[in-house]
């Protein structure tokens, strides 16, 4: 059964919980990776004036970006190699990708930070005000296909939001053997400790992500 932005919509949290699981998976990378450019999650609680923005980039032109606003949250996602990219249909958004974003988030599907050559780069667009009780995307017929519009292989991590999913990810990814338990700590936003971070990466300590730790937002007291 195909996969689409459709199913990310009823497996989301809600905005705050989003929100920490984000700021988690950033600070579990900024541990397993110094090198920022090397990164797949990270997280800028200073994006601009009472916003902060989450993203994932894997590096093959994959990316996905979520906004947080006093208004709610936005999301954008894009998959280079999936039928719905722009690259494949006269340079054109996918019908239905962004003809119901509400006005409130209007602006980022314009901003220069989403686009490419002056139009937003997405095959994956939802969004939720606050007071809402769920996400909304559009309405799209989506080509064929198992993850037409690479909602599933964008989102997964994010979506099972679970120690052992980003367990999973960076095993892979990284390619060396990662702490459970130490990932499921950070999970829960406890404040790192030396020994916390040396079990991920045995090469730092608290110190040397300072810098990391103040662009996240990750908590230094118990939350």
């Amino acid at each position: 059964m195909p996969v689409t932005v459709h199913d990310v919509v009823r497996a989301l949290p809600d905005i705050q919980v989003l929100r920490e699981r984000c700021r988690a998976l950033a600070m579990l990378d900024a541990i397993m990776s110094p090198e920022w450019e090397l990164r797949y999650y990270s997280f800028d609680s200073r994006w601009a004036p009472d916003e902060q923005m989450a993203s994932m980039r894997n590096g093959s032109g994959d990316v996905w970006s979520i906004v947080f606003s006093p208004a709610g949250a936005f999301i954008r996602g894009f998959d280079h190699e999936s039928p719905m990219s722009s690259a494949g249909n006269d340079d054109e958004l996918w019908p239905g990708l962004v003809d119901t974003v509400p006005e409130v988030f209007s602006a980022y599907v314009d901003e220069p930070a989403f686009s490419c050559e002056g139009r937003l780069e997405a095959t994956v667009c939802l969004w939720r005000q606050h007071g809402e009780d769920q996400w909304h995307a559009g309405e799209i017929d989506f080509p064929d296909g198992d993850d037409p519009d690479g909602a599933n292989r964008l989102f997964k991590v994010l979506v099972e939001g679970t120690p052992a999913a980003y367990q999973r990810f960076a095993e892979d990814y990284y390619e060396t053997a990662v702490d459970l338990e130490a990932v499921g700590e950070t999970f829960a936003l406890r404040p790192l400790t030396d020994e916390l971070v040396r079990r991920l990466n045995a090469d730092l300590v608290v110190a040397d992500l300072a810098e990391d730790l103040a662009e996240i937002g990750y908590p230094s007291r118990p939350v």
